[in-house]
């Protein structure tokens, strides 16, 4: 006979396992621990912005550029969730700052493309430095598992975000 997993003798279940008000307050410090997260996360945007002199959705575009180095207006008007009009009116700011280039698509003279310029490349990452820095030095405490499942976990909560500002309208298409 196989042995059976080691019970804990004050809840029948398997060693490590917690009852059902443990998981329910797991659950709730982790939706604690996440909003605080997003709202950290919006206000260090809007400091880093701030920084560069630029707002908020001028970064989201130019760190989306900077991840993808070229795309089209459209696919950044889907990737910020900002409007088509608005986004021409951002790239225009972007290019007179020197922050972006925005070619004709040769195969689609109607289309644009825009690129982060590689000499500004520097300038926008030096607001991250010491918070890149920082967390390196957090996740070399996980194990392999442990970014495994971060990983999965933060692949699912953008899936969600996006699949919720679909349902808010709020993607690209709106006018």
């Amino acid at each position: 006979m196989p042995d059976s997993p080691a019970r804990s003798p004050l809840t029948d279940l398997p060693a490590g396992e917690k009852g059902p008000e443990e998981r329910r307050s797991a659950i709730a410090d982790l939706m604690r621990a996440g909003r605080e997260n997003s709202r950290l996360s919006v206000v260090f945007r809007y400091a880093v912005a701030d920084r560069l002199g630029l707002t908020v959705s001028d970064l989201e575009c130019l760190d989306f550029l900077a991840d993808v180095e070229s795309a089209t207006a459209g696919q950044i008007a889907e990737r910020t969730n900002v409007t088509t009009g608005a986004v021409t009116s951002m790239l225009r700011r972007l290019q007179q700052a020197g922050w972006v280039t925005a070619e004709r698509d040769p195969s689609d003279r109607r289309r644009v493309i825009v690129t982060l310029r590689p000499e500004r490349a520097a300038e926008l990452e030096r607001p991250y430095e010491r918070f890149a820095g920082r967390v390196g030095q957090l996740v070399e405490g996980y194990s392999v598992d442990e970014l495994v499942l971060l990983a999965r976990h933060f692949g699912r909560m953008q899936e969600m975000y996006r699949a919720e500002l679909d349902h808010l309208g709020g993607g690209a298409d709106r006018a």
